[in-house]
């Protein structure tokens, strides 16, 4: 087995690990049959011993197993990532067709924050920098849902103080600072499953935790501070009757 990987891998790194720690990553020159193997390099006495001893202290007699393989043909992963993509897009389109037809302007506020919320999330990804894989990819549509999550709780906060007949910034301040708990502890839950998908998880799933961690913070973020100000900036704009912003109903009173 360890002939097959170094003949597949002639002129890459093969890492050598002890305790989940590389202790040598040599580039294979060649085919290595055998089981005979020599690392060469720029040593000097000192590190060749102690490479040795490490290199000892790890031969224990168990077998090679392979774990996994997997191979993606080009063809297969680009059909893969374009549907993806194409199903991220028609999602969120559907989303703020919702939110505008449901919660009127309020809702195209929250779709703009949206918007500005992808941006940012684009940033952090380029700036970090984190690879899209097509889990990835799913970790960051799953984030813009709980982004749109976080806006309904504001606006039906809003919706019941402005049922109250309270006036509209009175509305805003009200309605965010009570659904500030339930956003908080449904994103924290969120966060705490990324936080173990990612410690045991593998690769695709660590970066599946990775992207939704993100994504939920900065929907955090988006809700609480871009919806906020794009609502209190239309507070000069707002006259009486102002529970229409919402669509909701004013209640009856005796």
């Amino acid at each position: 087995l360890f002939e097959q990987i170094t003949e597949r891998n002639v002129g890459k790194p093969v890492a050598i690990f002890l305790d989940g720690d590389v202790i040598s990553a040599p580039t294979v020159q060649q085919k290595i049959s055998g089981g005979q193997a020599v690392i060469t390099g720029s040593f000097s006495i000192d590190e060749a011993k102690t490479l040795a001893q490490r290199l000892n202290a790890g031969a224990l007699p168990l077998p090679i197993q392979l774990v996994s393989q997997s191979t993606v043909g080009p063809i297969l992963g680009k059909a893969s990532l374009e549907k993806s993509l194409k199903a991220g897009i028609v999602g969120l389109a559907f989303v703020l067709l919702f939110m505008i037809l449901y919660y009127r302007l309020s809702g195209l506020m929250a779709s703009l924050a949206l918007f500005l919320y992808g941006i940012i999330l684009l940033a952090i990804f380029k700036t970090v920098p984190v690879t899209m894989t097509l889990a990835g990819i799913a970790g960051t549509i799953l984030s813009i849902g709980m982004a749109v999550d976080a806006n309904i709780l504001i606006f039906e906060r809003m919706k019941e103080e402005l049922r109250e007949g309270k006036s509209y910034p009175r509305a805003i301040t009200e309605g965010f600072a009570r659904a500030w708990l339930s956003i908080r502890d449904g994103n924290a839950t969120t966060l705490i499953a990324c936080a173990i998908l990612y410690w045991f998880g593998t690769s695709v799933v660590q970066g599946f935790a990775l992207t939704l961690a993100i994504g939920v913070l900065v929907s955090m973020f988006s809700a609480l501070t871009i919806t906020r100000i794009l609502m209190r900036a239309l507070e000069p704009y707002i006259k009486e009757g102002t529970w229409l912003i919402l669509g909701a109903r004013k209640r009856d009173t005796v």
